[in-house]
């Protein structure tokens, strides 16, 4: 049990080295990846005024309602492409990459491909 709680540390300790040299501001606001077990989650910050302005999840109805995917990463995938939609639709295209201590690989990269797809530039 306490090798998982090193874990989250470790990864809360990349995060803050992170966040130290990283913000969202009005210009590119911030998108933020969490990975939990069973989901995924994204959002598009502006840390200036401290808003969320877009959010995505695997929680979300119309993610629920797609056909059923055939993993974790393709739902990561279809997140990613919510979350870039949602935000060009707003105005939004040039955003910072901020995978929160996650590795770049897996789940987390696959958001970021999906909201390259949908027109994000970062």
């Amino acid at each position: 049990m306490g090798s998982m709680n090193d874990r989250k540390k470790a990864r809360l300790k990349r995060k803050n080295s992170i966040r130290k040299k990283l913000s969202g501001t009005k210009e590119r606001p911030r998108l933020s990846v969490f990975r939990s077990a069973k989901h995924i989650y994204a959002q598009v910050i502006d840390d200036s005024i401290g808003h969320t302005l877009v959010t995505a999840s695997s929680m979300e109805k119309n993610a629920k309602e797609q056909p059923e995917f055939e993993n974790k990463v393709a739902v990561a995938k279809f997140v990613g492409k919510l979350v870039g939609d949602r935000a060009v639709e707003k105005g939004i295209n040039k955003v910072v990459f901020d995978r929160n201590g996650f590795l770049y690989h897996g789940r987390v990269k696959a958001v970021s491909e999906g909201a390259r797809e949908a027109g994000l530039d970062f």
